[in-house]
């Protein structure tokens, strides 16, 4: 039988999308505690079921699509703008397909106005009344109120009327922010994106015993099996090796090892990765908030991801391409690699100098294009110490020399010495570590 928390998602699923629910009246339809049902509804956000929004509550919305990411749904652009609902909070789970800023004559402006835009406008009365007849809905900035009328109209044509304190100009740039964001979001791989689902996912019984492994591993060529009970909780992951020697009716629950790293839908498979590579885990189940097994990642699965990942185009720049793509390779020898930078003014912290965080990111990335010159195979950073010597002006130049220092057969030790104007300004110790596949 589903837990509560299970039978509470599948009820917020089920309702039409629109539809505004609370703790409280989930846990009246369901005969749960309020605490549980907050629980449940916290995950629904997660999931992208729903959407809370301050002044207005939680509305059940359509979840998005990866191919539909980058478009907003009206109950988002209320809380990027921190904005207030006037009318149509109905049509807020709905998606807007453009924008439009409504900065000229009226009958010029609505030839831009289509149904699905958001139209940016301040108070000009008619200018709503016209776009939300059109199918748009209307964003008032400035924190200017709508007419009464205007706002029966919204709620008639379920369009949300917004209004926000911000003028025109900030409220655009915050909304094509977002939807930047999204289109970056759209591009990290996840580990729903990579993952085996459950319904292809070979696992075994806490209730079974070392034989079944065993038979297991022999009819599938498998070596790692997620251990699940009755209700599909994960109770660890076991392999052949761990029932190798043992007498083959040993029930489980005395091999499997409670302790075991796990992966939700939503995680970045970046950071599933790095937990695989440094754990030596070959086999991750994936859960989901109530820890019932929903698929797996292998780590020849997540290698191929992230190699054929390294060969996409990117669709936008991230705050770490921006840094990097003031960082030069100057040379690679076989005990040393050189390195130099442009410092902008964007890397810049609140004094005016170069950031703690970005030279470190910096030093990092230097050292990662060192091993790639140097050693064949994938190595990953597994830990640095920094030294910070002195401040770096922007505006300037830095030059990064990576050193060799001990080269193992899984792990290499590097050394970055970062001179700025003929100066020593910061000293860097690096151990990086082999991924296998």
């Amino acid at each position: 039988m589903a837990t509560k928390h299970v039978q509470i998602l599948k009820y917020i699923e089920d309702l039409p999308v629109g539809e505004k629910i609370s703790v409280r009246q989930v846990a009246r339809a369901l005969g749960v505690s309020e605490g549980t049902a907050y629980r449940a509804i916290k995950e629904a956000e997660s999931l992208g079921l729903v959407s809370t929004i301050e002044r207005v509550g939680t509305i059940r919305i359509e979840k998005k699509r990866r191919e539909t990411m980058e478009m907003l749904t009206f109950a988002e652009v209320v809380s990027i703008v921190d904005g207030v609902v006037l009318g149509g909070r109905e049509g807020l789970h709905k998606r807007l397909n453009k924008f439009v800023i409504g900065a000229m004559k009226l009958d010029d402006m609505m030839k831009y106005v289509e149904p699905g835009n958001l139209l940016i406008v301040g108070n000009r009365d008619e200018a709503h009344r016209m776009a939300l007849l059109a199918g748009a809905a209307v964003l008032i900035t400035g924190g200017f109120d709508a007419k009464e009328q205007t706002k029966r109209l919204a709620d008639e044509l379920k369009l949300p009327l917004i209004s926000c304190s911000y003028d025109t100009f900030t409220v655009a740039s915050m909304i094509n922010r977002a939807i930047y964001d999204n289109l970056i979001k759209k591009e990290i791989l996840r580990v729903e994106d990579v993952m085996i689902p459950r319904d292809r996912t070979i696992y075994v019984s806490l209730s079974d015993d070392a034989g079944a492994v065993m038979r297991l591993s022999q009819e599938t060529g498998h070596h790692h099996f997620p251990v699940v009970d009755d209700d599909g909780v994960v109770h660890g992951v076991v392999s052949s090796r761990d029932v190798i020697g043992r007498d083959p009716e040993t029930p489980l629950r005395e091999i499997v090892r409670p302790e075991v790293t796990c992966a939700r839908p939503h995680y970045t498979l970046a950071a599933s990765a790095h937990a695989m590579v440094w754990d030596g885990i070959h086999l991750m189940p994936v859960v989901d908030g109530e820890r019932r097994l929903v698929g797996v990642l292998t780590r020849k699965d997540v290698l191929k991801a992230m190699q054929t990942l390294q060969k996409q185009p990117q669709v936008g720049d991230t705050f770490d391409d921006l840094m990097f793509a003031h960082l030069s390779d100057e040379s690679f020898g076989r005990a040393e690699a050189r390195f130099s930078a442009r410092i902008v003014p964007q890397m810049s912290n609140r004094f005016g100098v170069l950031s703690n965080g970005v030279l470190t990111n910096l030093i990092l990335e230097a050292a990662r294009r060192a091993l790639k010159g140097a050693f064949r195979g994938d190595y990953e950073i597994e830990d640095a110490h920094v030294f910070y010597l002195r401040p770096i002006s922007i505006d300037g130049r830095i030059d990064i020399a990576v050193a060799f220092i001990d080269a193992g057969r899984k792990t290499v030790q590097l050394e970055a010495d970062v001179q700025a104007e003929g100066r020593r300004a910061a000293k860097a110790y690096v151990r990086a570590h082999l991924w296998e596949g």
